[in-house]
């Protein structure tokens, strides 16, 4: 099956190759996706990529593929449900690792200061904690330093849903840093109107920090295999 693999902020698609390597062997086809102006190597002109640069890299990738599982991580959540509006018939399922999508309206991912046309990841202190927590000091050192400036015209972008036919496409929600029963809650509470009107949510636990691409890539390709199969993942919670 195919897995259209969406990093989050900062980061390039060649996070996500522990994962895919895992998919692979799992019998599926993985494409992580190369988001304009993100991601080490990025070239001349990367500071001018908008968010809608990034939404058509995504659906590119949906349209060049079979009706693929689309998986968002952090913010690129939004990024993996604009991709089920854009194409809500050929989106098999959404999965959304560690962050939920953004409401129509919003602004993308306007978190931290900008600077220079960019906003540069912020270090550790705001990630202290869970999110954090299963990352030594080696391991952030090799993160942070394969982290690139998101485009300002990226992180202040405006989302823009306009096709109602995406809150019938399937959705797991792979919950590291904080648990299924908080994004329950957090949905119930009204803080994420897109999954509350969604038809088909499955809430799935896993015991990592915010990055589990990088500290548990074995578990989550576990996960993401379950979600494409539409079975339960071994030792896995799961439930809607």
């Amino acid at each position: 099956m195919d897995v259209v693999l969406v990093a989050g902020l900062w980061l390039g698609a060649a996070e996500w190759g522990a994962v895919a390597d895992a998919l692979r062997r799992r019998g599926h086809r993985p494409v992580a996706v190369d988001l304009p102006g993100t991601g080490p190597g990025t070239g001349p002109g990367a500071a001018d990529a908008a968010l809608d640069d990034q939404v058509a890299a995504v659906v590119a990738t949906v349209d060049a593929a079979d009706r693929p599982v689309v998986v968002g991580h952090s913010a690129a959540a939004t990024l993996a449900w604009l991709a089920a509006d854009a194409r809500p018939e050929a989106v098999r399922r959404v999965v959304l690792v560690g962050g939920f999508p953004s409401a129509d309206g919003e602004t993308y991912a306007d978190f931290f200061p900008v600077v220079d046309g960019g906003m540069p990841f912020p270090g550790w202190e705001p990630f202290e904690g869970a999110d954090a927590a299963d990352l030594d000091a080696a391991a952030r050192d090799a993160l942070a330093g394969r982290t690139t400036p998101v485009p300002e015209r990226v992180a202040r972008g405006v989302v823009r849903l306009r096709d109602p036919r995406r809150h019938a496409v399937p959705v797991t929600v792979v919950c590291p840093e904080f648990t299924p029963d908080d994004a329950r809650a957090w949905v119930a509470a009204g803080d994420v109107p897109e999954l509350a009107a969604a038809h088909d949510v499955t809430y799935v636990d896993l015991d990592s920090g915010h990055w589990p691409m990088v500290t548990r890539p074995e578990e989550l390709a576990a996960l993401l295999d379950a979600a494409a199969t539409g079975t339960a993942a071994s030792g896995t919670p799961a439930g809607p």
